[in-house]
């Protein structure tokens, strides 16, 4: 009796898994090339001028949005309205004077600033040089060495090796003081010096790329939050390249590559005090910007009060200033994830009204600001609609449209995808997404950027980071960079439709089985990714 009653149990649950795969397939549908192109050829048009964050093209992409959840029946989750507001300031540098040694340097075209200096004066007859700005056990730049109120410089790219093997780690591998882009000044800034130095030999070309930018009048973007009080504000970090450093060091008695060399082939710090005249004047101006994410929620059965995000950014970059087509449309980034979180959204709208709608909850959560550093999803995350507690799993989609330059002559190149993230924190999501793909879409999987060692850090450079900051599961689907990354050839016609459709199907599979499965996916493992960004 027994052994029956358990063979019935065991057939119905086959059964109800077996129904449950139908109906994926049969809303899967749903998510179509047609679909997908209609809705990516209007937000990447020209009309919505490249979707800049504050700008009147991002409104627009917001409202097509909203009235496209409106028109699936999701509902509008904050408080009756599709929009959640953005407390954004705009902050624009207001003097550009700086000379060293009497001698002018160009803003945007000798040097640029990270994030948004605070109102600064500079003249000093000396700099402080402090190598590598490293503090470890092997090897400490400022050890007994106060720096508060001093003018420093530091090399912002590496760390002391000799004959390959590293002076932090006294091995081949390298440490996070060389992999974390934001280690060296948090731990600098620490120290309270007057302003840093950071000379790195790749401001060369950000400056050549990027220099018009940086000298245009819309400034940079902050979450109000973070207008902090001089008091509290770090030290300003100005961004120069080795010949730039050269300048500085013009009366010392040193140069730049003779001060690097002697650390490399010591493996001792070169810490001291250089003679050179600085004079500069510089800060900013604040001013309120208007942004908002945009929700659709569509609300679940049994296990309503738990909550999935579907997430994708819908800013992109804007206009550009120079060449005959000044529109970064964005059709990839990320038009194309924005695209397909409207597509699963209707697919799962479609089962809702047939009755097979998810057990789980389901957000579909639009940021903003994720060009200006992953802003909106930072809001959300801070400000949250839904408790995070209920959150239990972000997927994220972030370019999902094109073949990345590494798989262009790939015999895969039509039919891969990059996850991350999906083994960072649970191991029920990592196996859940293996078995969605492995039942459905059969895309190969690849994981490199899944490494924590990777060089490109991808996984803190979008907006499901805010998420699993915050211990949330998370998936992070990305087809890599290509040419047109951030450039104005990222357009419609370039999109591979039927590989953003499977993309965007693999999301929506993941996610059925996460709504409708017994249990949410446990957290069970400690995340090796290096904690600084």
């Amino acid at each position: 009796m027994k052994v029956s009653l358990l063979w019935a149990l065991t057939l119905c649950l086959s059964f109800s898994a077996a129904a449950q795969n139908r109906f994926a397939q049969k809303f899967a549908k749903q998510i179509n090339p047609k679909y997908a192109k209609k809705h990516l050829s209007i937000l990447a048009s020209d009309k919505f001028e490249g979707r800049e964050t504050g700008k009147p093209g991002a409104e627009m992409a917001a409202n097509y949005i909203a009235a496209e959840f409106k028109k699936l029946g999701l509902t509008a989750p904050v408080n009756g309205s599709y929009f959640q507001n953005i407390d954004l300031v705009q902050s624009s540098l207001q003097a550009k004077t700086f000379s060293v040694n009497e001698v002018p340097l160009i803003y945007g075209k000798d040097f640029y600033f990270s994030g948004a200096p605070p109102a600064t004066s500079i003249n000093v007859s000396e700099i402080v040089f402090i190598g590598f700005g490293i503090n470890s056990e092997n090897y400490d730049d400022l050890k007994e060495t106060d720096i508060t109120g001093k003018l420093v410089m530091f090399i912002n790219k590496g760390e002391p090796v000799k004959n390959g093997i590293s002076a932090v780690t006294k091995t081949t591998q390298l440490s996070e003081w060389s992999t974390s882009r934001v280690k060296k000044i948090q731990y600098i800034q620490s120290k309270k010096p007057l302003a840093i130095l950071a000379v790195n030999p790749d401001v060369a070309g950000i400056l050549e790329k990027n220099g018009a930018y940086f000298t245009s009048s819309s400034g940079r973007l902050t979450l109000k939050s973070d207008k902090n009080s001089s008091s509290n504000q770090n030290a300003p970090v100005i961004n120069i390249a080795p010949s730039i450093a050269e300048a500085f060091l013009k009366n010392s008695g040193q140069t730049y590559q003779s001060l690097k060399n002697a650390i490399d082939t010591e493996s001792k710090p070169q810490t001291q005090s250089l003679k050179t005249v600085v004079n500069a004047t510089f800060g900013q101006t604040h001013q309120d910007v208007k942004s908002v994410n945009v929700l659709g929620f569509l609300e679940g059965t049994d296990l309503k009060n738990e909550i999935i995000v579907i997430s994708a950014h819908y800013d992109h970059i804007g206009l550009t200033a120079s060449g005959n087509d000044k529109v970064n449309n964005g059709a990839d980034d990320d038009g194309s994830g924005t695209t397909g979180v409207l597509a699963i959204a209707r697919a799962y709208s479609k089962a809702k009204k047939a009755g097979k709608g998810p057990r789980r909850s389901i957000l579909f959560l639009t940021v903003s600001g994720e060009e200006k550093g992953l802003l909106g999803s930072e809001w959300y995350a801070d400000h949250p609609v839904f408790p995070l507690s209920n959150t239990i799993t972000d997927l994220n989609i972030d370019m999902i449209g094109r073949v990345g330059t590494e798989y262009k002559s790939n015999p895969d190149s039509l039919n891969y995808c990059y996850l991350i993230g999906s083994d960072k924190l649970s191991t029920d999501l990592h196996r859940i997404s293996e078995e969605a793909n492995a039942t459905y879409t059969k895309l190969k999987i690849d994981y490199k950027f899944n490494d924590p060692n990777d060089p490109e850090r991808i996984y803190y450079r979008s907006d499901h980071y805010n998420f699993a900051k915050n211990g949330i599961p998370i998936i992070f689907y990305f087809n890599g960079v290509h040419d047109d990354y951030h450039a104005p050839g990222d357009e419609v016609n370039k999109i591979n439709f039927p590989l953003l459709v499977k993309r965007a199907q693999l999301v929506y599979y993941t996610s059925w089985e996460l709504a409708n499965r017994e249990k949410r996916p446990l957290v069970d493992i400690k995340n090796d990714m290096p904690a600084s960004r």
